[in-house]
Formats: C-alpha cells, structure tokens, sequence
C-alpha cells in the first residue's frame, strides 16, 4: 500500500512531476474526484442553519453522503498507484523457462485487469458526485455556488481521466470478453458525466455558458 494521501500538497505535486512513473494520471483523476466531493460536501455544509431551514435536512444528507465519495476515492488515489506497482512487480518476474514464462505472462495480465478495473472504480464512484453537486448548485447556500460548480468540472475531469486509464490498460489485455465488459461500463462514465457536468453548469446562471451542447 503506497501512502500519497499522507503526504502534503507540495510532496504529492514534487513526486508526481517527478521522473517516478507514479502516481500518474489515474491516482489525479482520483485526487480530482475526491476534491469534488469535497467541495460538494462543504457547499452542503455552508447550507446549515435557520436561513436554509427549508433544506437543512437535505444539504446534511448530501454533505455526509459527499463525504462517503470523498473517502472513496481517496483511497483510490493509492489503489490505482499500488495497481501500477503490481503490474510493474509482474514485469520483473523471471523469465529462466517455460513455465517461468507463462507464470509472468499470467501475472501481468492479472496485473493489466487490475490496473483496468481501479480506474473504472473512480469513475464510477465520481460519476455519483454530479446529482450531489447540482443540488448544491440549485438549493444551496449562493455565496458557494461557485464551488459546486467547480466540483462538477473537478468531477467530470476524474471521470474522463479515469476512463482513458481504463482505455489504456485495456489495449494490452487479452481477455475480449473482460476488456468489452469493461470498456461498456466505462462509456457509460463517459456519457453520464458529460451529461452530469451540464446538468450542474445549467443549474446556476454563473455558468450556463459554459455548459454548451459540445462540450
């Protein structure tokens, strides 16, 4: 288990710039999302109080349910750079004979799988930001209707940055029924968050041109 969450801002951005091949673009697709549902998360927290009585009940709903997200891909900063770890492990395996062969052929691909399959989870589970960050937009506290907006383009970029991962990771796997599994559900992320972030941007007149029908 890596451990980039407990590293500070500037020890994360010096490794990631670093000539380390990770973290990479899945563990900051994953940081992307979990910054979204935090802001989310603090938008519904912002919405508390006698001012917002007609939806206190509600913002704390999605401010814990928010926090479940963030927490969730959080952890998969560390999955997706752990994952690279476990296939770059397969990569080293001996290659003395036959069947030292085969055994490392086996465990990259099991390798590749995995490294598909944790980019997927990111996507999916920031895909679940965007109703969290619309309803912010529209019923929560208006000073910080700029941060859910933020949160909804933070989340889209996690998911379209996920799923090229998962494209990625796919191209080397031989399994045609895994990788056409994988690749369904991955477009599926495509079109709902692209579908998502629009919903959001048009819930608030601060960005409505910005949620054009091409985006």
């Amino acid at each position: 288990m890596s451990d980039l969450m407990q590293r500070n801002v500037s020890e994360f951005l010096a490794l990631t710039a670093s000539d380390a091949p990770a973290p990479g673009g899945g563990s900051v697709s994953a940081l992307a999302g979990a910054l979204s549902a935090a802001l989310v998360s603090m938008v519904a927290r912002l919405s508390q109080g006698d001012k917002f009585a007609a939806v206190c009940e509600e913002m704390r709903r999605i401010a814990d349910r928010a926090q479940e997200l963030c927490a969730r891909l959080a952890a998969c900063v560390e999955k997706d750079t752990d994952s690279f770890n476990e296939y770059m492990a397969a990569l080293r395996l001996p290659k003395t004979d036959e069947a030292a062969i085969a055994a490392r052929r086996e465990a990259m691909q099991a390798g590749l799988k995995h490294a598909a399959r944790v980019p997927l989870e990111t996507a999916q589970t920031a895909c679940e930001v965007f109703p969290l960050a619309r309803l912010a937009a529209s019923k929560g506290n208006a000073n910080a209707q700029s941060d859910a907006l933020v949160a909804a383009m933070l989340a889209r970029a996690a998911v379209l940055g996920a799923v090229l991962n998962v494209r990625i990771n796919l191209g080397s796997i031989r399994d045609s029924d895994f990788c056409a599994a994988i690749a369904a559900e991955a477009n599926d992320c495509v079109c709902s968050a692209l579908q998502g972030e629009r919903e959001v941007l048009l819930a608030s007149a601060l960005s409505a041109d910005l949620a054009a029908k091409d985006r």
